[in-house]
């Protein structure tokens, strides 16, 4: 039978609070996740981390965590604009996660030299990019975007943006780097991602890497 107007009505009104209700708490659920970041990160020392160590970074500082002396936990802050929204959290032996209910759309962590924007997917990307970029003398933005669909996301609204991708045997990364529409960069060889790559070649053939890639 035919619903008549009055039923369309009620229907369509009922969807509306469900979409209301929804939405709703989704704002509470992303609320009570920033306040717990913010709350973390108070508790939080610079110091050196086993995750940084095996990415090839020893000397780096991150924000760690000391919930339990065996297992420390470096905590990524993430942003949306200067708002934190949430973190990324890794314990030693490299297991990530979120907090529970936070906002990872459009959230980020920036490494902030004033210059080239550049979209990533990882923390320990960023690095091994940072350290190449350094290399070449030259100034960049650097966006640690956290999945390959918030990269997609967020590189495609950044004008002139360049992308490193994850070589993912899936073949996510890349994809998410073609639609993005930016030029991107994609380590050779499948399974590996730009900390990979770093590792396994040496900060300076990967920089000339990059320089090939960036003059091409």
């Amino acid at each position: 039978p035919f619903l008549t107007k009055e039923q369309i009505q009620i229907r369509r009104q009922a969807a509306i609070e469900r979409a209301r209700k929804q939405d709703a708490e989704t704002a509470a659920w992303h609320r009570r996740a920033a306040q717990k970041a913010v709350r973390i990160l108070s508790q939080c020392s610079l110091e050196k981390h086993a995750y940084l160590d095996s990415k090839g970074f020893p000397e780096e500082l991150g924000n760690v965590w000391q919930t339990n002396e065996h297992n420390p936990l470096l905590c990524i802050p993430m942003r949306s604009g200067k708002t934190i929204v949430g973190l990324q959290i890794i314990n030693i032996d490299g297991n990530k996660k979120f907090l529970l209910g936070q906002k990872t759309a459009e959230a980020e962590f920036l490494i902030d030299g004033k210059g080239q924007d550049w979209f990533c997917e990882g923390y320990a990307t960023a690095l091994s990019l940072k350290a190449a970029l350094g290399a070449l003398k030259t100034r960049f933005r650097i966006h640690v975007t956290f999945s390959a669909g918030n990269l997609k996301r967020m590189a495609s609204v950044c004008p002139g943006a360049l992308v490193v991708a994850d070589n993912d045997e899936s073949g996510t990364g890349e994809r998410a780097a073609q639609e993005s529409g930016c030029k991107y960069f994609l380590p050779p060889t499948v399974g590996q991602d730009f900390n990979d790559l770093h590792r396994e070649v040496g900060l300076f053939k990967v920089s000339q890497m990059l320089r090939r890639f960036i003059t091409s």
